[in-house]
C-alpha cells in the first residue's frame, strides 16, 4: 500500500477545497466520496478516488442533477 495516496478528511478536505464539517456531513449523508475507514476513529480517502469523484460530478449546465 502506498501510504502517500491516502489522505486523512483535513488533507482532503483541502485538497476538494471543502470544509472538514462539509465532508464529514457527506459522509453521514452518503453523498461524498469514497473513503476507508480503519479501526474504530480512523478515515482516510484515497487521492485517485478524491481525484475520480471530482470528475464525476462535472457538469455543462447548471440544469443537469447530480
Amino acid at each position: 500500500m502506498n501510504h502517500s495516496q491516502y489522505m486523512r478528511p483535513l488533507e482532503a478536505a483541502k485538497y476538494l477545497r471543502l470544509s472538514t464539517s462539509t465532508l464529514a456531513k457527506m459522509r453521514i449523508k452518503g453523498n461524498g466520496p469514497p473513503y476507508t475507514k480503519t479501526g474504530a476513529k480512523l478515515v482516510l480517502y484515497n487521492k485517485l478516488k478524491l481525484d475520480h469523484w471530482l470528475e464525476s460530478r462535472s457538469r455543462t449546465s447548471t440544469s443537469q442533477f447530480f
